[in-house]
């Protein structure tokens, strides 16, 4: 059974499960198509992950006005 990515938009907020490098875990979208582009919040490294990827890493879509504090 394929696995499903919520819906997501461009300059989205997300948290993945497992922190970056840097220790940050908020990322936000700056790019959707086949593959998925995150930047890092903390450390504003910026990655491409395919959509099943993320969809496995994915913990939240953080709501806007959370995402706003950040």
């Amino acid at each position: 059974m394929p696995i499903m990515l919520p819906e997501i938009e461009i300059e989205a907020v997300v948290r993945l499960r497992k922190p970056h490098a840097c220790g940050g875990y908020d990322w936000k979208i700056y790019r959707l198509g086949a593959d998925i582009g995150l930047e890092c919040l903390k450390c504003r490294r910026r990655i491409l992950l395919d959509r099943r990827t993320l969809a496995h890493r994915l913990k939240t879509i953080l709501p806007k006005e959370e995402s706003k504090n950040i």
